[in-house]
């Protein structure tokens, strides 16, 4: 006897009087919510602010073009929902520690994200959007979702994450170290914090090089730079098949999809190598929907499953690069002591480190809630061998 199919996620409302019903569709991970209202261009801001704070999802019957700006109107409120005018509210507390700044910020960002993931629009099963001035969506969600077949409902804020994924797969993002652009897939890490992608195409290849290892290969930039080095032979592995895809696309369009295997698999390929480098996410935490695991690692996963790991997969004499911020380290997430002892339990010794300094946006942005951390950031490759006895 076979088990029985997990059903598709529904989404159920009952409107001019009947209940209906339709495919509910999310990438993040959100349940489908279990109230649902009508909106159209009647709709207030204020109102449809209230509800989606209370849970009450709007299903959209309007035009497009005004659910947008509805949306930006439901962002601007939840960006001030503690200063409204004529109001006098009583200043938050400051947070006692860096570490408390970061889950305070992380519980905002989160209930943000699910007020304005509450404005709903729907889809035709070949994705085109029956609403009046609705844009032509089709290629973005077949990027994203693959085929098209039922009907389905989805969250407007969703759709736009969709169309700006699909720009940057369009444009791309330049890597100098390749002389070439990089194209990102929806869900897959971009390659914007351009400071590790130097780290790696500057430090010095370990003497002898010929074959190295990229473990979570994500866009492939990695296993690119390494190639364009002069590595005859790279393997670069990764267990998302989205990721996979995307590096494979960005390597034959780079011509070196004949120097690097792409492999499906949890870290380390079999074998040994003088080089394997790993970029894992950077801080352990907790991810709040699939796409967040290019930035948090839970329990720092990868990041002990690669120390552990990297001695039985470095040929004699080779080093193992770690990519990784501090960040978390000011934040107080994780000790320099910590990662030093995993370090050394792993059997490993530390050949040496080079740092950069992050010249993202955010370093600089004094509102930032985190600014104190990341305007001390800085990102390190680990040069990492075998410890001798």
């Amino acid at each position: 006897m076979t088990a029985p199919q997990s059903a598709t996620p529904q989404i159920h409302w009952t409107e001019n009087g009947v209940e209906q019903s339709a495919r509910w569709r999310s990438e993040s991970g959100m349940a489908p919510p279990k109230r649902v209202v009508i909106a159209d261009d009647r709709t207030t801001a204020d109102v449809a602010y209230r509800l989606a704070c209370e849970g009450t999802a709007l299903l959209w019957r309007g035009d497009f073009q005004n659910a947008r700006q509805l949306l930006q109107a439901l962002a601007r409120r939840a960006d001030h929902k503690h200063s409204k005018p004529g109001k006098k509210t009583k200043p938050a507390k400051p947070p006692a520690n860096p570490t408390e700044a970061f889950h305070l910020h992380r519980q905002a960002q989160s209930q943000r994200a699910r007020t304005l993931a509450m404005l709903l629009i729907p889809f035709e099963a070949d994705y085109a959007i029956p609403l009046r001035r609705a844009p032509e969506v089709q290629l973005a969600c077949n990027e994203a979702y693959g085929r098209g077949e039922l009907p389905f409902i989805a969250s407007l804020r969703e759709l736009l994450g969709l169309i700006g994924a699909h720009e940057w797969r369009r444009t791309g993002v330049e890597i100098p170290a390749l002389e070439d652009r990089i194209h990102p897939h929806y869900g897959v890490f971009s390659p914007v914090r351009g400071e590790y992608v130097e780290l790696v195409a500057t430090t010095p290849l370990p003497k002898g090089a010929t074959l190295g290892f990229d473990i979570g290969t994500g866009t492939g930039v990695l296993a690119a730079v390494l190639a364009k080095r002069g590595l005859a032979r790279v393997i670069a592995t990764d267990q998302d098949p989205r990721a996979l895809r995307c590096a494979r696309e960005n390597l034959a369009r780079l011509d070196l999809d004949g120097t690097v295997e792409l492999l499906e698999a949890d870290l380390f390929p079999q074998g040994r190598a003088l080089l394997v480098v790993c970029n894992p996410p950077w801080l352990p935490a907790r991810p709040s929907s699939p796409i967040e695991y290019a930035i948090y690692d839970p329990d720092s996963r990868m990041l002990r499953g690669f120390l552990n790991g990297l001695t039985e997969h470095l040929a004699p004499g080779g080093e193992g690069w770690l990519i990784l911020s501090d960040l978390a380290e000011h934040l107080g997430l994780r000790t320099r002591e910590e990662l030093l002892g995993w370090i050394a339990a792993a059997g490993l010794t530390v050949l040496g480190r080079n740092d950069i300094k992050p010249v993202h946006p955010r370093a600089a942005d004094a509102s930032d809630p985190l600014h104190a951390a990341r305007s001390a950031e800085l990102t390190s490759l680990w040069r990492l061998g075998a410890a001798t006895a």
